[in-house]
């Protein structure tokens, strides 16, 4: 498939609905409004195609971008190429969930992450922390350093009440992701939940609301699923 057919068949399968979904959540023009599980037929035709995901990625378009993180080969992306996807990233579901994860699938996800986490820009800190509950979520323990973990879980105990919207979001997700799929740092991913405690987000919208992640590592441990994996960061 071309990116011409790839395009045709996204916006056939464009529905009002999602695309007002997505708009609510921070996407624009151009988009199709595609569940994602509809793109799943045109994915298992292509497999991965780096040149073709390339050519989706640059249109703008979220759909395409979205269906890119999809088909993309993770391995043949250079750390240049993933400063180029986030920088046209403009909001969470691109940084988190198409960067993020495709990010998540290469040998330099720890490099790139801990840079854009190091940084000041709002979803390169997201895509940096949410990179690292994919890794969780998905790599054994022992490809993480603890004592970097530890150091991190402090990083977020003393700076989320005061991080941008989006990075909040990815640090209370980072706690929790430690809490359950990290089994060295399950008693010091608790404790640094409880200390942090409810996080308030939409702060500019009428009613805001707050994470707790403290709350939802309890959740996991009462269902039994401490130690977590994932076999795949991409669906």
């Amino acid at each position: 498939m071309n990116y011409e057919t790839v395009m045709q068949e996204l916006e056939a399968l464009g529905k009002e609905r999602t695309k007002k979904i997505y708009v609510s959540n921070g996407a624009h023009e151009p988009l199709f409004g595609v569940a994602t599980g509809e793109m799943k037929p045109i994915a298992k035709k292509i497999k991965k195609n780096q040149p073709l995901a390339e050519q989706l990625y640059a249109t703008g378009n979220y759909d395409a971008m979205y269906f890119a993180g999809v088909i993309a080969d993770p391995k043949a992306m250079t750390e240049a190429d993933f400063e180029r996807w986030i920088d046209a990233a403009y909001f969470y579901m691109l940084s988190d969930y198409v960067v993020a994860v495709t990010l998540a699938e290469t040998d330099i996800a720890q490099e790139v992450a801990d840079k854009w986490i190091a940084g000041d820009e709002e979803l390169k800190m997201s895509a940096g922390w949410s990179c690292y509950c994919w890794l969780l979520g998905n790599r054994p323990d022992v490809e993480f350093s603890e004592s970097k973990l530890a150091n991190m879980l402090e990083i977020v105990q003393n700076t989320i009440h005061d991080s941008p919207e989006r990075t909040k979001y990815a640090m209370n997700n980072f706690i929790y992701t430690v809490g359950v799929s990290y089994l060295p740092l399950h008693n010091k991913a608790v404790e640094t939940a409880m200390a942090v405690g409810p996080v308030e987000v939409n702060r500019d919208k009428p009613k805001s609301k707050f994470l707790l992640a403290s709350e939802n590592i309890q959740k996991t441990v009462d269902k039994g699923r401490i130690g977590f994996k994932r076999k795949y960061v991409r669906c």
